[in-house]
């Protein structure tokens, strides 16, 4: 499932991107960013990142640089 969800990424950015001006917000790109992460991370949590990303991506959002954290922090679950 992993490798059809990068395939169909990838197709986004080699045949539908190009049809549109950029738009991106941040560095690296929406759609480079969730490859990234879905290779780091996996389907679920890398997905989540992109998914979470994405939201952010809207005018009111000034964007800039914002790489894939190295590691996930572990969840406090002293709360």
């Amino acid at each position: 499932m992993k490798k059809l969800v990068i395939l169909l990424i990838q197709f986004y950015r080699l045949f539908i991107s190009p049809l549109f001006p950029p738009r991106c917000r941040f560095q690296p790109t929406c759609s480079q960013y969730a490859l990234t992460a879905i290779e780091r991370f996996g389907l679920i949590r890398g997905g989540g990142l992109a998914v979470k990303r994405i939201c952010s991506c809207h005018p009111w959002n000034i964007g800039g640089y914002d790489p894939v954290p190295e590691l996930l922090q572990p969840k406090d679950e002293s709360l």
